[in-house]
């Protein structure tokens, strides 16, 4: 990762509760079921990791990946303080890759939620998650509007239908620009 990382110290604020009243966060319930295996990139230190974790149960699996250690600490503590450390496999990326490889074919649903922007290539970030995705997994692509211009996004967008991932639905989610996507 690397055009625009989030610095570490700025992940308390993003993983502090209060954020909900800020801005509207995805109803990850419409998307994850128990069972599932989740991709998390750029998790920072696990917003959205606890209720992802709950909602893909004992049997299912979240795996986050971030290049910044003191990141995944903060995630570490978050998933252990909530009790769902067994659910969670936190990974420490090198900078230009999410290095997936050994999950070619089993990622279920992945939720990058203001991360592509900091990847150094949008075309590798989509290959990458392709690569890992089953047929028919889908991906909720949310770009922050203050971060993000709508022609960056559509960039984006077409990136990720070079790498076999269709635009398949347009959730409402405020202050945002937001694709669901599924592998064909």
């Amino acid at each position: 990762m690397g055009k625009r990382v989030c610095p570490w110290w700025l992940g308390y604020f993003l993983a502090n509760p209060l954020r909900r009243l800020l801005r509207a966060d995805p109803q990850l319930s419409n998307y994850v079921r128990e069972g599932m295996t989740v991709l998390e990139p750029g998790p920072g230190m696990g917003y959205f990791t606890p209720e992802l974790a709950r909602l893909v149960g004992a049997k299912g699996r979240i795996i986050a990946v971030d290049v910044q250690a003191r990141m995944l600490a903060g995630l570490r503590r978050r998933v252990a303080k909530a009790g769902l450390s067994e659910r969670v496999d936190a990974r420490l990326a090198p900078a230009d890759s999410m290095g997936l490889a050994d999950l070619a074919g089993r990622i279920d649903f992945t939720l990058a939620v203001a991360v592509v922007h900091e990847f150094p290539s949008a075309e590798r970030f989509f290959a990458e998650v392709s690569q890992a995705s089953k047929p028919g997994a889908t991906v909720l692509l949310v770009e922050p509007a203050g971060h993000v211009q709508p022609n960056e996004f559509e960039t984006e967008l077409q990136a990720a239908a070079r790498a076999g991932l269709a635009v398949v639905e347009r959730p409402a989610i405020r202050r945002s620009h937001r694709a669901l996507l599924r592998k064909g």
